[in-house]
């Protein structure tokens, strides 16, 4: 065995010493820190998260600054659009836009049915003459762009509803010519003196002159018929317009049967005329809405405000109108006005004199829109009762006890609607109308009775086997004024006896 040159053999012992010591040689000298990312390799020594922070924040604030630019300018231009889209009637957004040709100027449809019904013979917005009025169609797609954008912009629905009942969609008109214009006056009109009614001039459009014409006060002053003599011969004041008249033109005056006020028929369309009492529209009560409005139905029902909503209801579940009623209300009595005209229910209606009644026994046949109204408010109540028979009302209403002492106080828990026994309508104004004179059945009379003969060779009654067709059923006075007065309770009834003797 040779000895040893003096060099250690290597042994694993010290073998892991000396990896040991060369890994934590190594260890020393390396970082630990991720390297940085790519995007921060140009960034300067002195970039620090706070600064990105900072800058990111601004970023973030630079683009909500243009949202709310953005906003604003987006509202700034749907205000300034719907300002320049306002129809020129309403002054509101245009709905169903429709074009006045040939100016090009653009309305509501429903304004400019209305313009030409109330008379317009021309633009609305420019006064030229106009003849067709059509559908703005490419209108109506800016319109509808801008209620997507600007959705408050949209009419209400209250007013969509009403637009279309007075217009339909894709309609077309025609605006009428305008009337030819008076002729210019250089002299002074005198005021004095009564004006030409439109029959008094010759060659009229009418086809029909007046028999005693009023002398023109500008070209004959001398013959000029003066206001301070009264009304001209022949002629009357309007009941609506209350312009001169002729009273005997027979293609356009008209009379109401219950005023006795004439009608020129030339005013106001469908105001200044007199129609048969089945054609007639009340006066002011075009719709629920003005029965709502109307205290004279209030009055009706003695300001039972419940029974009145009750009714109202009703009115608008069953889709029935004012004229509906007056219809049924109204024309149920039209054996019935005399009464009603002896207790001046047509008196004072309107601001003219009235005329003369030539036969007050003769049937009522024509009317006028006011004497119309009083008509449906008289016969209102009677007509909910007799509706409220028919049992179309809720179970809640119909089964509501009668009023035991009449006080409205207590309208909900009570019904305060119900025929009066006292009293029928119907059948006392039949009765006071046509007394016993219809009823009376053929006579016959004895052969031993005297009696006479007219001179077409028919018999005449003996006056003992004539019954006075002149009498009239006995019916308590105070019954008879509360029915005929109803809705008008500022009147002061008379003394019984004087009402008696009236109606006597």
């Amino acid at each position: 065995m040779s000895e040893p040159d003096g060099r250690q053999t290597p042994t694993p012992l010290v073998d892991a010493a000396l990896n040991a010591q060369a890994l934590r040689a190594s260890v020393s000298t390396t970082s630990l820190k991720r390297r940085a990312s790519s995007s921060f390799e140009g960034c300067e020594g002195d970039t620090s998260r706070k600064r990105i922070k900072e800058d990111m924040e601004a970023a973030q604030e630079d683009a909500d600054d243009s949202d709310v630019a953005l906003s604003t300018v987006s509202t700034t231009l749907a205000d300034d659009l719907a300002r320049e889209l306002e129809c020129g009637c309403c002054s509101e957004l245009v709905y169903r836009p429709v074009l006045v040709n040939p100016c090009q100027h653009f309305f509501c449809g429903s304004c400019c049915v209305l313009w030409i019904r109330n008379g317009g013979t021309c633009c609305p917005a420019c006064r030229g003459l106009s003849t067709v009025v059509t559908p703005f169609r490419a209108l109506q797609s800016v319109i509808d762009t801008l209620i997507r954008a600007a959705p408050h912009k949209a009419r209400t629905e209250r007013e969509r509803q009403q637009a279309d009942e007075i217009y339909r969609l894709g309609q077309s008109m025609r605006i009428p010519p305008p009337r030819e214009p008076s002729p210019e006056t250089s002299v002074e009109i005198p005021t004095d003196y009564a004006r030409p009614c439109p029959h008094c001039a010759a060659g009229n459009p009418y086809g029909w002159r007046c028999p005693q014409p009023i002398p023109d006060p500008i070209t004959d002053i001398d013959h000029a018929w003066h206001l301070e003599d009264g009304v001209p011969p022949g002629h009357a004041h309007c009941g609506n317009c209350e312009n001169l008249l002729a009273t005997r033109a027979p293609n356009t005056t008209t009379k109401c049967d219950l005023c006795q006020v004439y009608f020129c028929g030339i005013g106001v369309q469908n105001r200044c005329i007199a129609l048969p009492i089945h054609a007639q529209q009340p006066h002011g009560l075009s719709d629920i809405g003005d029965l709502i409005l109307s205290s004279d139905v209030y009055e009706c029902f003695d300001s039972n405000h419940v029974e009145v909503e009750i009714m109202l209801d009703y009115l608008t579940a069953q889709g029935l109108t004012p004229r509906h009623i007056y219809r049924e209300a109204g024309l149920s009595t039209h054996r019935g006005f005399k009464p009603l005209m002896e207790l001046d229910l047509f008196t004072d209606i309107h601001g003219v004199a009235p005329g003369v009644d030539p036969d007050p026994e003769a049937p009522r046949i024509s009317t006028c829109r006011h004497c119309a109204t009083e008509i449906f408010l008289w016969g209102l109540r009677n007509w909910w009762v007799r509706e409220r028979q028919k049992g179309f009302l809720e179970e809640a209403v119909m089964s509501r006890k009668d009023c035991p002492d009449g006080r409205a106080s207590h309208a909900k828990e009570y019904n305060h609607i119900f025929p009066d026994p006292a009293s029928q309508p119907e059948q006392a104004i039949a009765q006071l109308e046509h007394p016993v004179a219809e009823q009376t059945p053929e006579l016959r009379f004895p052969e031993t009775e005297p009696h006479s003969a007219d001179p077409t060779g028919q018999a005449i009654a003996a006056p003992s086997q004539v019954r006075d067709v002149t009498e009239r059923p006995e019916l308590p006075a105070e019954a008879l004024w509360n029915l005929f007065n109803r809705g008008t309770p500022d009147r002061v009834p008379p003394q019984p006896e004087a009402l008696s003797s009236q109606l006597a």
